[in-house]
């Protein structure tokens, strides 16, 4: 009877300290024993290389650190959120730019965070702009924020439309806070410095006429 028709049950021993499995003590005809050790020296060389990595790589990565499809889907996503804005179809757009970030954030962990960030950010701060449109301003200051969260510095355009919503919101005070932190990051921007002067001058007004 060859050994494909045959089920053998034998006794494994782990090591408390190495985790190491062997076959100590089992008793089988030598070609089934034999068989089994190697298996089992090919397991444990396994595990000992697995477990020498550094965190976090738990598992080796693949070869090709990134997957060029799923760049390819992102962008294209966005570009066809870009075009229904275009049109005017800001509930279009804003479903292209949630399918987006779906795939953006959902990348393997091996994948490098920044492409992840830079991706992000754009589609955030995009959707933010396509709430606005709507007049969807609690919408588009978590967008916004979340936009400048993944990338603070070199996104002018997301400092400015949170601002914008929270001016929108009727909240200056925060609004005021939040464009200033903006300039402190981006630096004498232009529309920043626009925003700020035209919050604080509807402060300076319900000021004076509360008074």
């Amino acid at each position: 009877m060859s050994d494909l028709d045959t089920f053998t049950l034998l006794p494994l021993r782990i090591d408390p300290q190495s985790k190491a499995i062997s076959s100590a003590g089992a008793t089988a005809a030598g070609t089934t024993l034999r068989t089994l050790e190697a298996e089992l020296a090919a397991l444990n060389a396994l595990h000992r290389s697995l477990h020498s990595l550094e965190a976090p790589h738990v598992v080796p990565p693949p070869p090709v650190p990134v997957n060029p499809k799923r760049s390819a889907n992102v962008t294209k996503l966005r570009e066809s959120g870009n075009a229904e804005y275009r049109k005017q179809r800001y509930g279009e757009a804003i479903k292209f730019y949630t399918l987006g970030l779906q795939m953006a954030l959902t990348r393997p962990a091996w994948e490098p965070s920044q492409l992840v960030r830079e991706e992000v950010h754009q589609l955030y701060s995009n959707r933010a702009q396509a709430h606005m449109q709507m007049a969807g301003w609690a919408e588009g200051a978590v967008d916004a924020e979340a936009s400048v969260e993944a990338k603070r510095q070199g996104n002018a355009k997301a400092w400015l439309r949170r601002g914008r919503c929270l001016v929108e919101m009727g909240r200056l005070e925060e609004a005021r806070d939040w464009v200033g932190k903006g300039l402190e990051v981006e630096g004498q921007e232009k529309e920043l410095l626009e925003l700020l002067k035209e919050v604080e001058g509807r402060i300076a007004q319900d000021k004076a006429s509360s008074a």
